[in-house]
């Protein structure tokens, strides 16, 4: 037997007892690389390749994340198209997506690497049967990149014949402090710390995404490295653009209607506003019901789709929603 040798810092991948990890979020794109845009409106031509309608203030602090290889940190509702903007990324400039999705309790097991525990106990049995019981030379062995898991911080900091991937770090205000402390040798860097192996640096660093719903406000040290933008709700036009490029086949009033009425929704007194992404869904069941107008019965048994909170769908419904597509109509009749 080989005694004394146990691996306390470490825990079991599987098990009984043990909490599975996450799965790991990479994402592959088909396309042929691309070089980064080089001026504020071939970035616009670039996102709007991907049917993505930003406005020039996006574009442009967008454009400077990635000449000057900054990470870019953006803030905003939920479901306003910020985790969008490194999807699209990903697929325009022909790079690997790779998606970090933050919650609670993170830590750099599930977020940067963890040692193959069950392996490494297969081989140190396999070497005691042998009879190799040089323990400095099995330590070497069973702490080599061979028994290393990576998780998606330590994946993006990898060579990749495709460029340098999209990092995702999705949701970052569901972290606590203390793993935004960590990101700061990732951000500042662009390298990580294995204490077996030595300090893993990128060759090219990763196109960096941060985003989040500011749950929380997250430490002024983290966004000093990064470039910052609020990404709100879009006006009318920029939002009946974006209903229209992301749903096919909807009709032209029915789209009007859609979106003045979500604009008028947002203007209430709600828990929870609508975003784009609640648009896009509304507009599509709407399609798929045949609809060609709005009409208070459609919209109040529609609501679920827009709205996810059961005292704001209680406000709206009814009378309400009647108010609101009549206010629709006779701004559509101004108008004309």
């Amino acid at each position: 037997m080989l005694r004394g040798f146990d691996l306390p810092r470490f825990r079991p991948i599987s098990g009984p007892g043990s909490t599975p990890l996450p799965a790991r979020k990479v994402h592959f794109v088909n396309t042929t690389p691309r070089a980064l845009p080089s001026s504020i409106d071939k970035t616009l031509d670039l996102l709007a390749h991907a049917d993505y309608l930003a406005d020039r203030s996006l574009a442009t602090v967008l454009f400077l994340a990635l000449r000057m290889g900054r990470p870019l940190f953006l803030e905003g509702e939920a479901g306003v198209g910020k985790t969008e903007i490194a999807k699209v990324l990903s697929q325009t400039l022909g790079r690997r997506l790779i998606r970090l999705q933050c919650y609670e309790g993170l830590d750099v097991a599930a977020a940067v690497y963890e040692w193959n525990y069950a392996a490494q106990m297969i081989a140190i049995r396999l070497a005691e049967a042998e009879g190799a019981v040089d323990r400095d030379r099995l330590t070497h062995d069973v702490f080599s990149e061979q028994f290393l898991i990576k998780r998606p911080l330590l994946q993006a900091l990898e060579p990749d014949t495709t460029g340098a991937p999209v990092l995702l770090i999705d949701e970052l205000d569901r972290t606590d402090e203390a793993f935004e402390a960590f990101l700061l040798e990732v951000l500042a860097d662009f390298q990580v710390t294995i204490p077996e192996l030595g300090t893993v640096k990128a060759e090219h660093p990763p196109i960096v995404v941060i985003t989040s719903n500011r749950t929380r406000e997250i430490h002024d040290a983290l966004k000093r490295r990064c470039l910052y933008h609020w990404v709100g709700y879009p006006n009318a036009e920029r939002e009946l653009k974006i209903v229209r490029a992301k749903v096919p086949g909807i009709g032209k009033r029915l789209s009007q209607e859609i979106v003045s009425f979500v604009q008028g929704l947002r203007k209430e007194d709600l828990f929870k506003q609508p975003g784009v992404a609640e648009t896009l869904d509304w507009a599509s069941a709407l399609s798929e019901l045949d609809a060609v107008a709005l009409d208070p019965a459609t919209v109040s048994d529609t609501l679920g789709v827009l709205l996810k909170y059961q005292d704001d769908i209680a406000r709206v419904e009814g009378c309400k929603a009647s108010e609101l597509i009549n206010q629709v109509r006779a701004e559509m009749r101004a108008a004309e």
